[in-house]
This record gives structure tokens, sequence and C-alpha cells, in this order.
């Protein structure tokens, strides 16, 4: 793919380069957009699969949406199956699994569902 250095790039490159956490798409191009309004989603959406293609960037599965990483991260998320709220948490190690994959683990994303401690507790959810 033929690319050039524009000014589009190098603004979303920096909004980008602003995020410490993950990021949506959306969220990118709100900060784009203060910026420069002539920045279009579907501009953001090619700059970002170019960098995930160049492995600059890295995206995970987050609530049927992609959410995106400047590092390889680890993304773990509870959904309370009765209200949808999603919460993230992180996980230390994955020893347990260590004898199960056939090589090694760089990173790692997983998705539990139950109810959140206010829907077990209250069986209403606030």
């Amino acid at each position: 793919m033929k690319t050039r250095n524009t000014k589009q790039k190098k603004i979303i490159q920096k909004e980008i380069n602003n995020f410490n956490s993950f990021f949506t798409a959306e969220e990118l191009y709100n900060k784009v957009r203060k910026i420069d309004n002539k920045i279009g989603l579907a501009t953001i959406y090619r700059f970002l699969k170019h960098l995930r293609e160049l492995r600059s960037i890295y995206s995970y599965n987050c609530n049927n949406s992609l959410v995106y990483s400047k590092e390889k991260r680890s993304h773990c998320h509870f959904i309370c199956e009765k209200t949808g709220k999603l919460i993230h948490f992180d996980v230390e190690s994955l020893d347990f699994l260590k004898d199960k994959i056939p090589g090694s683990i760089s990173s790692f994303q997983i998705e539990v569902r139950g109810l959140c401690k206010s829907c077990s507790e209250t069986e209403t959810c606030l």
C-alpha cells in the first residue's frame, strides 16, 4: 500500500499517541474532529487498519466492537448478563494455562459473563 505522510495522518497519529489506554475509533474521531473537522470517520478507520497491518497498533474485541491499543496488551472484561454492564479487569497470571498452550503467550483476551455484584445481591440492578 502506497502511503504518504499527510497532515491528516500526522494529526491522527498525534491523537493516538495521547491515549494511555484502550480507545475506540469513535473516541479518536471525536478528538481529531476538534483539530480538523474535515477528517472523516472513514479516514480514521483506514488509518487504524493500516497501523494494524504494520503491527504499530493492536485491536481487541470489546462488547461487539473493536478497541485499539498502542501496546500489545491483555484485554479482560466481565459482562453482567442482566444489565449488559461491562467491567474491565486485569489478570496477573495465566500460569494455570502454561502446560496446555503449545507455545508462548504474548497477549490474551478474556470475556467472563455472569451477574454483577449488585444484581447477585439485590436481584435488581441499579
